[in-house]
């Protein structure tokens, strides 16, 4: 059986922004109003701690497999973290500027994610 090169998620540039917007997003949560703790803010915070977290499980895998993790789990998550904040937004939970320094980073997360991928595909 053939070693297998196994990435380590803690040097990835996706990893570290992943965790970067899962930060941000952690502490923007507490500024939402209570009654949204099971709701809205109980989703965007799983939908957003999926985006690195998939990225570190996903690394444990073959290439194949990790890119399939990077683009069904983390870049679906990311996508999926952008529509929840646009709720977020109309509901007046976040302001036009927050809103638009998170979209920019998932966008930034987004176009870094899909080059690591070519890159695994290659």
């Amino acid at each position: 059986m053939g070693y297998k090169k196994r990435h380590n998620y803690k040097n990835l540039k996706i990893w570290k922004l992943g965790l970067e917007i899962t930060n941000n997003i952690s502490d923007i949560l507490m500024e939402f109003p209570k009654h949204e703790r099971y709701d809205l803010s109980s989703q965007i915070s799983r939908c957003s701690v999926s985006v690195p977290g998939n990225i570190a499980e996903g690394s444990a895998k073959s290439d194949k497999s990790f890119s399939n993790y990077t683009d069904i789990f983390s870049l679906g998550s990311s996508f999926e973290l952008g529509t929840q904040l646009l709720v977020a937004h109309h509901r007046k939970y976040i302001n036009n500027k927050t809103l638009k320094e998170l979209e920019d980073k998932i966008e930034e997360f987004q176009r870094m994610t899909m080059g690591f991928q070519n890159g695994l595909n290659s």
